[in-house]
């Protein structure tokens, strides 16, 4: 597993891809953290004056990571997209099968892969609300819980990118069902209804996330999370298994 970690991280960092989505998304949300930033210092005089007026983390670290959820959203399916896609296009992944790898050890070495990857993402975007601390007092439990939010959130979408890798060879059919699939886990809840407690609402990601997004870390939140990251992991397995014995 170990090896097969490596070999995908190098990967990932000597890809041009891996670079410039990194680098776009670092963009597109330091520009996001600066136009929240500045708006809250416009609005901050009038707010001085409100009884439990909402701060820095309500107006400017809770956008800045619900943004930065979705943003993660478009990066991980063009990641994953060609961790077993292009292998199996290419016949690479006969060569994983004839190793004696089980195929948990080659799912989770890539995956940890991909985690590696989003991990100093997540921790460069970290950086912004935390360099708020030179002037002002965020709530840093609710920044904290946001941060774990997020992580989650992002571990979800490489679980479920890497298992829709493996039902196809065309890496671009790959990212283009990733996408519809965290699209769809993330807005099945727009029904109109918006009962909490409805299964809706339950299957829904992005409910789970801003409920953990606004400082309310619930046990039933984080489970959901695991809980989709090891059905993507599951999924990905028996496929790869499948293809095993097909093969």
């Amino acid at each position: 597993m170990l090896a097969i970690f490596l070999k995908e991280l190098r990967s990932l960092f000597l890809s041009p891809l891996a670079w410039s989505l990194m680098v776009a998304l670092q963009l597109v949300l330091a520009w996001l953290f600066l136009v929240q930033l500045e708006q809250y210092l416009q609005i901050q005089p009038k707010l001085a004056g409100l009884e439990n007026a909402p701060g820095v983390t309500a107006l400017v670290i809770a956008p800045l990571l619900d943004s930065a959820a979705m943003v993660i959203m478009l990066l991980v399916p063009l990641l994953t997209m060609g961790m077993f896609s292009r292998e199996s296009g290419s016949g690479a992944l006969d060569l994983l099968f004839s190793s004696p790898v089980s195929m948990t050890a080659i799912v989770v070495g890539k995956y940890f892969a991909v985690l590696t990857l989003l991990a100093i993402v997540i921790t460069l975007i970290a950086l912004m609300p935390l360099s708020l601390l030179l002037g002002a007092r965020p709530d840093m439990g609710s920044l904290a819980a946001a941060l774990f939010a997020l992580v989650l959130a992002s571990a979800a979408y490489a679980a479920l990118g890497l298992w829709i890798s493996s039902m196809t060879k065309q890496p671009a059919v790959a990212a283009v069902l990733s996408y519809a699939l965290l699209l769809l886990l993330w807005i099945i809840n727009l029904n109109g209804s918006g009962e909490i407690g409805s299964p809706l609402q339950q299957l829904s990601l992005s409910s789970h996330f801003q409920r953990m997004l606004s400082g309310l870390v619930t046990s039933a939140d984080i489970a959901y999370f695991l809980l989709l990251i090891l059905t993507g992991l599951i999924l990905c397995i028996h496929r790869l298994e499948r293809l095993r014995i097909e093969g």
